[in-house]
């Protein structure tokens, strides 16, 4: 088992994360033409800046950008396409907020990239799994790399040892690699190898991987698994979302990944208030 303190401080840009202080907000960005949410941005950059200056002004801590979708059935974009979605937009962002900004990819070339025009956090949805350099990268730089449980297909034995193993693993290819504890942020990947009554249960057992002594993010936001249980469309999901956030904050989320900052930053920080305590 690994430490990375109580209550713990990583660095990522001008932000301190203070671990078991409050629950963080990290709002999403998407460069890309096919986000399953209905929010891609395509090249539009001044539409993205426009989008995250509203996340910061909503209370958003970090702003996720991604180049290439994720959603069921996506299309995989090479390196240099997805550098050419990416790159604009992180370098204008910035130059113009306040907070740090996360690289949502698992490609070494685009991170690279990405943290030379301003990023200051890796998001790597793989795990290292499908780019171990990945670590290399962020030891190198000195920046956080949250790093998230994915895998080919649903199946599993026992879901919750086997999602936790394999998080142990990608923790520590990046240890081995020089990336420091406090530097690692662990992901289960809810909605990512895993059919909606995973995503469900590891909601419900989420404080079992407070067993991993690490940091924990949870993105749950509009995800087809809330549009099951509540047959709504994606545009519908905001109650379904909120309830599955105040739900991984009261079972040990340290950050939300989010699309929409003003309710879900309302709903951490009620939650937090009952969870971690309210001085008024």
């Amino acid at each position: 088992m690994v430490s990375y303190g109580k209550p713990g401080i990583t660095r990522c840009g001008s932000l301190e994360l203070e671990w078991g202080k409050r629950t963080y907000v990290m709002g999403i960005v998407n460069a890309t033409p096919d986000s399953f949410s209905g929010d891609g941005l395509g090249f539009d950059v001044h539409a993205a800046l426009e989008q995250a200056l509203r996340f910061e002004a909503e209370g958003a801590d970090i702003i996720d950008v991604g180049g290439e979708s994720t959603r069921p059935g996506y299309t995989i974009v090479d390196a240099d396409e997805e550098i050419r979605r990416v790159v604009p937009v992180i370098q204008l962002l910035a130059s113009r907020l306040t907070i740090p900004i996360s690289v949502d990819t698992y490609k070494y070339a685009v991170a690279r990239e990405a943290l030379a025009v301003g990023a200051a956090m890796i998001n790597d949805v793989w795990g290292l799994k499908q780019d171990t350099a990945l670590a290399d990268l962020a030891a190198k730089e000195g920046v956080p790399i949250i790093l998230m449980h994915n895998q080919k297909g649903t199946s599993y034995t026992d879901l919750i040892p086997e999602v936790m193993t394999s998080l142990q693993i990608s923790l520590g290819q990046a240890l081995e690699s020089g990336v420091p504890y406090g530097n690692v942020i662990l992901d289960p990947g809810l909605g990512f190898g895993k059919a909606p009554e995973h995503n469900l249960e590891i909601l419900r057992r989420l404080q079992e991987f407070k067993r991993l002594d690490m940091p924990i993010l949870v993105g749950t936001s509009r995800k087809s698994a809330i549009g099951l249980v509540l047959d709504l469309p994606v545009e519908e999901r905001l109650e379904g979302t909120a309830a599955t956030v105040a739900l991984s904050i009261a079972n040990g989320s340290d950050i939300v990944r989010v699309h929409d900052v003003k309710a879900m930053t309302r709903v951490s920080r009620m939650s937090d208030a009952i969870v971690r305590g309210w001085s008024g």
